[in-house]
């Protein structure tokens, strides 16, 4: 977890509105309801504050635990910083959860509310309302919670590789470029997670899917972090959630920008923003490129399908590293997920079926490459040593040319 899980309070008042973030409407929240009877759902929301607490299957530490785990918070314990508070590394026992010294036991990530904003605490309920209940490879691990007094702390599994959003964008010795096969595996796994969330069993809608809030492990399995905006899906027959319109300004699905209703194919739109920041390496909006670069999908989007003008798209870092083919399917998703028309874009079960065949054909075609590469080095060109009739090889003569060379005969 290399940078803080929240970049900015993502509130709902119109007084907290970031420079990343906009907020535009109201609307009922249509998400109330009864629970599912699946052992993975979500019993839908508004719960009540105790409820939650009680049910989550989660640690609570004592602030002095949390204190102690990570030296008092000290500064040179901070992973990152945003608006939600800050992210610090912290040791504890793996067997007690006490608090350890520093470089035994488990190693976490504390986030630390700012003890401001009675929003900050509604998203603070919200990660342990999901992450308390649901498991998958390609969600955060949520260890436990603190609730004392004003202290209001969550604890999660360490992500030593830090998030997505700092190996595409950030430029330093640490973070070095992600390659093309750790592009797929990276898209592939984030992929996995939306579907789990949109499973029948789940049901369970993200709204702030981001390179930033996609973390990685050491082996550079992506997980789904920071869960304070999730919502519960649609129920009683209803086909959207009718909610507060809350993200991250070039991420967000434009028919729920402009309405409010929030639907799984709202995730897919953000997906694909994601997949053709990884493609391209460039964020979606950068107002630091040329007036017509600022927008990365409408400058990106003439070149998507073209064999010829993909290459203008592809990330430069990773050049040689792809095929065509590859890097037009990939393109493809990215495509079919950002159609403006929702109905259009496909379901995250798809994505991941088309990002496996990816993959596969991906990796046997560097097999082959890697195979046909070490048969010519093995091979190599057979040498012999030149007499002086092998003229014919050479350049301008040096002697004259013999009447009955064996190689001119």
């Amino acid at each position: 977890m290399g940078s803080c899980l929240s970049s900015q309070i993502k509130a709902e008042s119109p007084l907290h509105i970031g420079a990343n973030l906009f907020n535009r409407g109201e609307g009922n929240d249509s998400s109330d309801g009864s629970s599912r009877a699946s052992s993975l759902s979500i019993p839908q929301t508004p719960r009540t504050e105790g409820e939650i607490l009680q049910l989550s299957n989660l640690k609570s530490f004592t602030f002095n635990d949390l204190k102690t785990a990570t030296r008092n918070f000290r500064p040179d314990s901070v992973l990152g910083e945003g608006g939600f508070g800050c992210v610090f590394k912290g040791w504890i026992d793996e067997q007690t959860f006490t608090a350890a010294r520093p470089g035994t036991g488990l190693v976490i990530a504390v986030k630390r509310l700012n003890q401001e904003g009675f929003q900050g605490h509604k998203e603070w309920l919200a990660e342990i309302n999901y992450l308390g209940q649901l498991y998958h490879p390609n969600l955060v691990k949520l260890i436990g919670f603190c609730f004392e007094d004003e202290h209001r702390l969550l604890v999660y599994e360490f992500m030593p590789r830090g998030s997505l959003e700092h190996h595409l964008f950030r430029r330093s010795s640490y973070h070095h470029p992600l390659s093309w096969k750790l592009r797929i595996k990276v898209a592939l796994g984030a992929a996995k997670g939306l579907a789990f969330l949109h499973g029948d069993k789940v049901k369970v809608i993200y709204r702030d899917f981001k390179t930033s809030n996609i973390l990685l492990d050491a082996n550079f399995d992506a997980k789904l972090s920071d869960f304070g905006l999730a919502k519960d899906g649609p129920t009683g027959g209803k086909s959207y959630v009718s909610t507060r319109i809350m993200g991250t300004y070039g991420y967000a699905a434009p028919e729920y920008m402009a309405t409010g209703h929030l639907t799984a194919k709202s995730d897919v739109y953000s997906y694909g923003v994601v997949l053709l920041e990884m493609l391209s390496g460039r964020r979606v909006v950068d107002k630091n490129r040329p007036s017509g670069e600022q927008n990365l999908i409408e400058w990106a989007k003439p070149y998507l399908s073209s064999k010829r003008k993909i290459f203008q798209v592809m990330d430069a870092r990773i050049q040689g590293q792809y095929s065509l083919s590859g890097a037009l399917k990939a393109a493809n998703v990215a495509i079919k997920c950002l159609s403006l028309e929702p109905k259009s874009r496909p379901n995250m079960n798809e994505v991941v079926r088309a990002l496996e065949q990816l993959q596969d054909t991906e990796e046997t075609a560097i097999r082959e490459a890697q195979q046909n590469a070490s048969r010519n080095a093995n091979a190599g060109p057979k040498h012999r040593r030149r007499s002086a009739n092998d003229i014919g090889d050479m350049k301008p003569a040096v002697y004259p040319r013999p009447s009955l060379s064996p190689v001119h005969t």
